[in-house]
């Protein structure tokens, strides 16, 4: 299956080079791995996986995914307390690198939202039917939250996905300054989110293991912000602490693997930006830089 999303920096479509594309189409569209998939994405596997990515050895995988996904590793910091030769201990510390200062800005336009994740972006203005189409199939947002108290606050409103591959960054951060309300964990299983995977379970977002947490921002109303895990990702690991945050402030990283991060908002709020908008009615996702602009606030 070739994937293709938008580059909005480069104006073109872009093929995407997928790490274990194959075994991700093995384990969804044969049907030995459909028999497997179950033991496969348990959460038990996956966190497994992260922990052998943990080990010492497992730094030696650092030179050659590099080459393969044209990573600069000079664009990042080392490991705390380590140099420039060996700034990794191990792959998960290169997977949770974090760029060098100035290399990423947050938008500070207070009617523009900025980036939460680097990667690549679905948005809709409104959530139709409570349901939104992702890749040509239709998912239901709010049954990600999986409680009565915060849904009435979403039906209705806008949509963004942003979606990590695994050569991604993988920290996730605050759209904008605002106060922590509420926050629960999911438990569920740990299906890739790969469009490959979504076209044959359309609904793994709701059966996958996720965190939510509901702010109230400063510039654009309540936010329900949820990390989904996927697969392989040994641990979601939330940084920040305070009932406070201010936009830009690291909310914390996932452990290896693929994964997704939704922010459901309330309506007439705010909308995603056109680009973003316009592509994703054609099942197309767009790639955004961490801190760049993804939705306007209405006024």
């Amino acid at each position: 299956m070739d994937l293709q999303y938008f580059d909005r920096y480069k104006s073109k479509m872009v093929q995407e080079k997928v790490y274990g594309g194959q075994a991700i189409e093995w384990l969804y569209s044969s049907t030995v791995g459909r028999m497997l998939n179950k033991i496969v994405t348990s959460k038990w596997v996956s966190k497994f996986y992260g922990v052998l990515q943990s080990l010492p050895w497992s730094r030696f995988k650092i030179e050659q995914f590099c080459k393969d996904f044209n990573i600069e590793l000079k664009e990042f910091q080392p490991q705390d307390g380590r140099g420039r030769l060996a700034p990794y201990s191990s792959f998960n510390q290169f997977f949770i690198r974090r760029w060098n200062e100035g290399k990423r800005h947050f938008n500070s336009a207070s009617c523009e939202m900025p980036a939460f994740i680097e990667g690549r972006y679905l948005g809709y203005k409104a959530i139709s039917d409570s349901k939104v189409p992702v890749k040509g199939i239709f998912v239901d947002p709010l049954a990600l939250l999986a409680n009565s108290k915060w849904t009435n606050m979403f039906t209705g409103g806008p949509l963004l996905i942003g979606r990590l591959a695994p050569v991604d960054y993988h920290r996730f951060h605050f759209p904008d300054a605002g106060e922590i309300l509420d926050s629960w964990k999911i438990h569920g299983q740990l299906h890739s989110v790969n469009p490959i995977a979504l076209e044959a379970y359309p609904e793994l977002f709701l059966k996958n293991e996720r965190e939510i947490t509901i702010i109230k921002t400063k510039n654009f109303g309540h936010l329900a912000y949820i990390e989904v895990g996927a697969i392989c990702v040994g641990k979601i690991v939330q940084t920040h602490k305070q009932t406070q945050c201010e936009r830009g402030d690291e909310k914390g990283y996932f452990l290896f693997g693929g994964s997704t991060v939704i922010v459901l908002g309330e309506p007439g709020k705010w909308e995603p930006t056109k680009d973003i908008c316009q592509y994703s009615l054609q099942g197309i996702e767009t790639y955004i830089h961490l801190g760049d602009e993804v939705a306007t606030a209405n006024k």
